[in-house]
């Protein structure tokens, strides 16, 4: 099992080397390379040359960090056309950077339009179409995951889609903080992780409430019928996931991929929310 750390409390306040020296300060050993504006950021193509690929390479070394995975977040899904284009033609130079960064797993979302699932699907599936070739010539994996608000939102969706795709280089990423999406508000955890089997290859750690819950007003928005999507990524514990239920089963399956501290509601006391939260992951998974 690799533990990794997702440094999004860092994105912000931190400059990208010194992000990486931090996780490696923090005691983990891998990082997960998500959206950042100095690297990869949302929807945009990425910001990045060689001398600073030869850089991120050569200060991981130097810390001691592997990178895990590269984490792109792109409108692939997009049912406006040009809005897909653009989102593949940023995604093939992700591609390039993570192969140069010598990195063989990337992990992403569905993005989409939830309004419109059908076109989504579709633009899903033909940008996948263009990207799969690149994928296999550079020899990058692909982790896929449920996200709220995406076209696919829920667990039993995105195992179908990913067994669609038939490709054994495409699993999925569990998203603790999801949980509740997964399954309309139940966040049976247990029954997700079993669906998954073989295909789960990445969990997010994290907790969250149940939006659902209180009559629906765990949450409460004004105007209440305003089309929002709300969740949260807290420290194990802070929210309603049954992580008791949830690290019983990834026991039980022998989960052996990777597990990635995914919380990023406390920027003004990261250190603190790390160190309690991989504390969390390692006595729940037996690893302590």
């Amino acid at each position: 099992m690799k533990l990794a750390y997702d440094p999004s409390h860092y994105r912000d306040n931190t400059g990208l080397m010194e992000m990486i020296d931090t996780t490696a300060r923090l005691g983990y050993e891998y990082l997960e390379l998500s959206p950042r504006k100095d690297f990869i950021w949302f929807y945009e193509y990425p910001k990045v040359d060689r001398a600073l690929i030869k850089k991120v390479k050569q200060r991981c070394k130097d810390a001691g960090i592997e990178i895990s995975s590269v984490l792109p977040v792109q409108q692939w899904s997009s049912p406006d056309e040009q809005q897909r284009q653009d989102a593949v033609r940023n995604w093939k130079r992700c591609i390039e950077i993570t192969s140069e960064l010598e990195v063989d797993l990337m992990n992403t979302e569905f993005s989409g339009d939830i309004s419109n699932p059908t076109a989504s699907e579709g633009a899903f599936f033909k940008s996948m179409e263009e990207l799969i070739p690149l994928f296999e010539k550079e020899g990058i994996r692909l982790n896929l995951q449920a996200h709220p608000n995406d076209y696919i939102e829920t667990n039993t969706e995105a195992l179908r889609t990913i067994r669609a795709l038939d490709k054994e280089w495409i699993k999925y990423v569990y998203s603790t903080a999801h949980a509740f999406y997964y399954d309309d508000g139940i966040g049976d955890v247990e029954t997700h992780l079993k669906d998954a089997g073989d295909l789960l290859d990445h969990v997010l750690f994290a907790d969250t409430l149940n939006h659902k819950a209180a009559f629906g007003l765990r949450y409460i928005i004004n105007p209440p019928d305003a089309k929002v999507t709300i969740h949260q990524h807290l420290n194990l514990g802070e929210g309603e996931v049954n992580f008791d239920a949830l690290f019983k089963t990834l026991r039980e399956m022998n989960f052996d991929g990777i597990a990635t501290n995914s919380v990023f509601a406390y920027p003004d006391r990261a250190e603190w929310s790390s160190e309690l939260t991989k504390a969390a992951i390692l006595k729940g998974l037996g690893k302590d």
